[in-house]
């Protein structure tokens, strides 16, 4: 009966059969299922992108947090996917928790550590840079169990990020790696990773591991292959602790997996897109409001999150945020590791310029298909592109459709309406999508103002009005639920 309950995973979903036995092999190797001691303090989770390594990883730590083995968790990932971890603990974690992204200042993070709610498993989420910076802090947080994710970033055994995490995680309880293979370029990578996870497996010493499995060639023997004989234990050693999945072998996993991923603007950035919003405001409050006044408007405020803006008086685009091209360079970094192709679809030539920058800084070869590009040969790469790949053909129309949709949907909102004609055309959109007349409202005042191009005041003046004539009604105990009379 124990062990049944054990192997329940603590998630609001029902697991693929490779999570659940991902999960079962973490709670054997951890000694959940009543082995004294432990087999290992660490596990590597070597799952290929799309197979759910997070939602795993989130239900052995509730697990582990319901045998009362951990209080504190910290997660160490790249800055792009941050985020990505609030949102799937947010749908998945079925068990109290509280968690933290720490972004900011070094300051404003360190704040923000020791603020973080008590409530339940206690969740601080950092990018490998900033950990490094903040090794002291995270060491006096005591986290008991520490997540790798993206693992590979710490494949180099003395760099700054991988000492950090070899220091941070000898203290730990258990400690989790999470990577689409452990092996990318060279055998020898899993050296630094494995020092994190369970240092009995290859040892403490870089040069005696690498003595061990490997001979030194090439010009001044900078150059390791495997010797003779020594990759079946070097496999067997990995495998000890690991599990693998990848995506060939999980056939119940759906064609196609959509990972979102948010990205928050630098500070700066997003004073400049509030005051770019407050006067496309007061502009179209007083000038003629009309298609090409709102279009032009709307495609200033995507330019700025895509990291360029072009002045009133120049036609020159101006680099004003490296949030998203951070968050994609991490992104290539993964997919380079993983050995992947990607297609990376923008909106703007200044944004194509910029990735082209990464790439070459990269040395990733790459080839761009664009209005500019005249070389017919060239042109013909996407049409192929199109013939050979159908889900590539879906995502790029489903994108294309998307973008539409929303720059229609809010080009509708703005030309020629009265606030309510605004506001009710909201609602009935709100009503049709939840299917009810009673909505409930998905947005703050403040969102729902700068989506139909009004001020907050002016909005709830009119909702005010709205609900004193009898056209909505706002529920006395839940003020996000309206009730549409007008229907």
């Amino acid at each position: 009966m124990e062990q049944n309950n054990t192997y329940w995973m603590p998630v609001k979903a029902h697991p693929y059969g490779h999570q659940q036995r991902a999960y079962e092999f973490a709670c054997r190797q951890f000694g959940l299922t009543g082995r004294n001691p432990p087999p290992s303090r660490g596990v590597a989770l070597l799952m290929e992108m799309g197979t759910g390594k997070t939602l795993t990883t989130i239900a052995v730590a509730g697990r582990l947090l319901l045998d009362h083995k951990i209080e504190r968790m910290l997660i160490v990932a790249p800055l792009s996917i941050l985020g990505v971890w609030q949102e799937e603990f947010r749908k998945f974690a079925d068990y109290p928790y509280s968690l933290a992204v720490l972004n900011g200042t070094g300051s404003r993070k360190s704040e923000n550590l020791r603020q973080i709610s008590t409530n339940g498993l206690i969740v601080g989420v950092i990018n490998y840079e900033s950990a490094w910076r903040l090794e002291d802090e995270l060491a006096a947080w005591d986290a008991d169990l520490i997540v790798c994710d993206e693992g590979h970033k710490i494949k180099t055994h003395n760099i700054a990020a991988s000492k950090c995490m070899h220091r941070l995680g000898a203290k730990a309880r258990y400690r989790m790696l999470l990577t689409g293979t452990i092996i990318t370029n060279k055998a020898i990578d899993v050296f630094s990773p494995y020092k994190f996870l369970n240092p009995t497996v290859f040892g403490n010493s870089f040069y005696a591991f690498r003595n061990r499995y490997f001979d030194m060639t090439g010009y001044g023997l900078h150059v390791p292959v495997m010797k003779t004989g020594m990759a079946k234990e070097l496999t067997r050693r990995i495998h000890s602790i690991a599990f693998r999945a990848t995506k060939a072998e999980c056939l119940d996993l759906p064609e196609t997996t959509e990972i979102v991923r948010t990205v928050e603007l630098e500070s700066q950035a997003q004073g400049m897109y509030r005051e770019l919003v407050r006067d496309s405001f007061i502009s179209l409050k007083d000038g003629e409001v009309s298609t090409t006044n709102v279009l032009t408007r709307l495609l200033r405020l995507s330019q700025l999150t895509g990291g360029f803006l072009c002045q009133d008086d120049s036609d020159r685009p101006v680099s004003v945020s490296n949030a998203k091209l951070n968050a994609l360079s991490d992104i290539v970094d993964s997919a380079a590791e993983d050995d992947r192709k990607l297609v990376i679809i923008c909106r703007f030539l200044p944004e194509i310029d910029a990735i082209r920058r990464i790439l070459e800084k990269k040395r990733i070869n790459y080839s761009v298909i664009s209005g500019e590009i005249k070389d017919r040969d060239e042109q013909g790469q996407l049409f192929e592109l199109f013939t050979s790949s159908l889900d590539f053909l879906k995502s790029y129309l489903a994108y294309i459709s998307d973008h539409s949709v929303i720059l229609g949907d809010r080009i509708k909102h703005y030309v020629n309406r009265t606030i309510r004609e605004c506001i009710i055309s909201y609602l009935d959109y709100e009503s049709k999508k939840q299917e009810s007349s009673t909505i409930k409202l998905t947005i703050s005042k403040k969102a729902l103002a700068e989506r139909i191009g009004v001020q907050r005041t002016s909005l709830s003046r009119e909702l005010a009005k709205m609900r004193n004539e009898g056209l909505i009604e706002f529920d006395k105990n839940n003020r996000k639920l309206v009730s549409l009379l007008y229907h």
